[in-house]
């Protein structure tokens, strides 16, 4: 229903943040590494899900669409719920847990709260396939050098039906340092045709 929210920050703890969008303000159950992501921030933009349950309605921010996508692969799994996927996410970020999957290291996520030993393996053989994917778009955009604009484009390009994986890459090997997202996304569309 939401892709994101984006506006003023006007509230954040460690499970919980509030932006204020043209005087409507939205509470969503948010990661530590979300929270942290918005210490000292005036603004944010936040990718959601929305969760309709028995129990109610809930919806959950995170800082990108990768934090998201791991959520959602996390949720998939039976056994691991909402609270203990972000538990999972508050302590390691979706490239952390990747390489935990990658390496069988099932005590790195026990150690996330409401995850045991059992579950922690159970989180490796269901992820193993899926989280390979996370070691090319690790690799193919650093993040911190490219950042916005890189997730800008990305976002842009697969909301317009590109895979996340093929878009990465080919952004992931454009220098874009002073490139425009829209520069970005022509150059992009340019390789990919």
């Amino acid at each position: 229903m939401f892709y994101y929210i984006e506006g003023n920050v006007v509230f954040a703890e460690p499970s919980a943040a509030v932006i204020d969008v043209g005087g409507v303000a939205y509470k969503m159950t948010v990661s530590y590494n979300t929270f942290a992501s918005l210490a000292g921030a005036d603004r944010a933009r936040l990718y959601t899900h929305l969760s309709v349950s028995e129990n109610g309605v809930e919806l959950y921010g995170f800082r990108d669409t990768d934090e998201l996508e791991v959520y959602r692969l996390l949720t998939g799994i039976s056994g691991v719920g909402p609270k203990a996927a972000l538990s999972v996410l508050s302590i390691m970020t979706p490239a952390q847990l990747q390489r935990a999957v990658a390496s069988d290291d099932s005590r790195a996520i026990a150690k996330a709260q409401g995850i045991g030993g059992k579950t922690a393996q159970l989180i490796i053989l269901k992820l193993k396939d899926k989280l390979d994917a996370y070691r090319a778009s690790e690799a193919a955009v650093n993040v911190n050098a490219n950042g916005a604009v890189a997730a800008d484009a990305i976002d842009a390009l697969v909301s317009l039906g590109y895979l996340k994986n093929d878009v990465t890459k080919i952004i992931g090997s454009m220098k874009i340092a002073d490139m425009s997202v829209e520069d970005v996304i022509r150059e992009a569309l340019r390789r990919m045709s």
